[in-house]
């Protein structure tokens, strides 16, 4: 999201980081089969490590976006009842037709984490999509 920000929408200034719900790989780099699926696209990932999200997140950022419909549940217990509407699922933003969910690719077979690329990359082009239309209106 964020390279593609950079890139395609530089106008919109957007902050992009990621964190998860649980603390399981609190410090780590992505899984190295991302990387490198992410690295034959130009994406360079290496200086990412896992974090958790912290309160102080649902005050700075103004949306939060779930892979999945169990992160969301996490999520919205999580968040403040006045940010909760600013939490939802990522995959909403990609173009009808595609899943709800971003499915977990380190179970999945050799082309798991292609395919979520895939997804996040149609998600991550409806959301820039859908910014550019909020700021035109603002």
């Amino acid at each position: 999201m964020r390279t593609l920000a950079a890139l395609e929408a530089p106008e919109l200034g957007l902050e992009v980081d990621s964190a998860g719900t649980a603390g399981y790989h609190v410090g780590d780099a992505p899984d190295p089969r991302m990387r490198a699926a992410a690295a034959r696209r130009g994406y360079d990932l290496e200086p990412l490590r896992a974090r958790i999200v912290e309160p102080a997140d649902f005050e700075r950022f103004d949306l939060i976006l779930a892979m999945d419909r169990e992160n969301l549940a996490v999520l919205h217990r999580r968040a403040p009842e006045r940010a909760r509407e600013r939490v939802r699922l990522f995959l909403e933003f990609a173009p009808q037709g595609d899943p709800q969910e971003v499915p977990d690719p380190y179970y999945g077979g050799p082309n798991g984490f292609e395919e979520v690329l895939d997804l996040i990359e149609s998600a991550a082009r409806g959301l820039l999509k859908d910014l550019r239309r909020r700021a035109r209106a603002a």
